[in-house]
């Protein structure tokens, strides 16, 4: 029981520290003396805890940023063809779907590349 107990402890400092700017505001938050709260941070398996959660908060943020990608190239797309829109707005929307587009391409072409590789590693091991 006392494991349940120290798990909800170590959720409670996760949630703290995930949710304020500094250590001593997640001390307050989660009821954690400050120094305590640094020697529980030294655990390595709290610190795994920890890594995983903030893992999660960028993969969740991630997935929403790609889920508003379409309606960004929307918007490029009528600022390139707007012609009431400025010159210089024009040409960064412009530049800014020639770089997204580049990057997408190198991106497709190293993942195309390495899993080539690592299929002829496979045959090869």
């Amino acid at each position: 029981m006392a494991g349940n107990s120290e798990n909800s402890k170590h959720d409670k400092i996760v949630e703290a520290l995930m949710s304020t700017r500094t250590i001593s505001e997640a001390s307050e938050r989660s009821g954690v003396p400050e120094r305590t709260l640094y020697r529980i941070m030294s655990d390595d398996e709290f610190s795994r805890l920890y890594r995983q959660a903030r893992w999660l908060a960028i993969s969740l943020a991630s997935a929403k940023l790609q889920s508003k990608t379409s309606i960004a190239v929307d918007t490029l797309s009528e600022i390139m063809s707007d012609s009431e829109a400025s010159p210089s707005a024009r040409v960064n929307a412009s530049k800014t779907v020639l770089e997204m587009a580049l990057r997408a391409f190198e991106a497709e072409d190293l993942e195309s590349r390495l899993s080539r590789l690592e299929r002829e590693l496979h045959e090869k091991g």
